[in-house]
């Protein structure tokens, strides 16, 4: 079982500059909090600019916040060699992070200079077949080529290989599976369901609902920046409150039956009953672990700000 580490975001705000010399501001993530405990996948679900990628980056420190506190078992993150021992990235399209002119086993080398230079060859040859074969390849039929040999789908477990050989606690997965065909796609979540098993944590990033409830004991549900709805995945869509997550689940295709727009909403009845509030991003408890934000509809009496 891998130590595993509780990762935090508390009001986490990105805001980046606009306007032809910098004077306007764009607000990309506004006041989101969640956490992601040791052996839990949690599904951040939304629509393509909803500033899900952005909160994957921030939690890499590819990407500076602008307000709010990002930590990992109560310190700040700060990246560097340590933390990204802990925390690593696998990304949407694969090919993008092999260089075409190099093998593909070259990225197992890069982890060895960084983080391991004193292990020997054969010991370092035999964690990393380990590590290839926990992915579920062979490592005869992968090592050794290049990038244009291999599918998609075996680039993204050899990635899943590298984070692997560090001393990993948590996993952003950023829309790992858009590029794949759907055979592969339950291949590559059944490995993270193993990864979590095993004690890792991970942020499964999407804008596939049916995918996003696979394997997250818990949901996110993000609109434009905001947080509409969070908490148990089997509450937030066995019971949705939100008009957003209402309207993404009227969505989804569904096999033998006609598909029909959704009805748009304009009534925001769905807080009654709603009196608590959880303080952070102005989301109310609805019931345990299922919180909801207001949906600011006309008729609405509990619009936030």
């Amino acid at each position: 079982m891998l130590e595993g580490m509780m990762l935090t975001l508390d009001r986490v705000t990105k805001t980046y500059r606009a306007g032809a010399f910098g004077g306007g501001s764009v607000t990309a993530v506004d006041r989101v909090s969640f956490d992601a405990a040791p052996g839990e996948v949690v599904s951040l679900i939304g629509e393509s600019g909803s500033g899900k990628s952005t909160i994957g980056r921030m939690i890499l420190g590819l990407t500076q916040i602008s307000g709010g506190s990002l930590t990992l078992d109560g310190a700040p993150v700060r990246p560097g060699k340590d933390f990204y021992r802990r925390v690593q990235g696998v990304f949407q399209d694969p090919f993008s992070c092999y260089n075409p002119v190099f093998k593909a086993d070259r990225v197992f080398a890069m982890i060895r200079r960084a983080y391991h230079p004193g292990v020997g060859d054969r010991e370092w040859a035999e964690r990393v077949e380990k590590a290839v074969r926990d992915v579920r390849l062979d490592p005869g039929q992968v090592l050794g080529r290049y990038p244009h040999q291999l599918s998609g789908g075996q680039l993204q477990r050899l990635l899943i290989a590298r984070a692997l050989l560090l001393d990993l606690s948590f996993l952003v997965a950023d829309e790992i599976t858009s590029m794949l065909d759907a055979s592969t796609r339950i291949d590559v979540l059944n490995l993270l369901a193993g990864l979590k098993e095993r004690g890792l944590g991970v942020l499964y990033i999407t804008h596939d609902l049916s995918l996003g409830t696979y394997l997250a004991e818990r949901t996110v549900v993000l609109r434009r920046g905001r947080v509409v709805e969070r908490g148990d995945t089997q509450k937030v869509f066995g019971n949705p409150l939100h008009p957003y997550t209402r309207t993404l689940l009227a969505a989804v295709p569904r096999l033998n039956t006609p598909w029909d727009p959704p009805e748009p909403v304009e009534h925001c009845a769905y807080h009654r009953g709603i009196t608590e509030p959880d303080g952070g991003g102005g989301l109310y408890r609805a019931e345990e672990d299922h919180f909801v934000a207001c949906a600011g509809l006309p008729d609405c009496g509990r619009i936030t700000a």
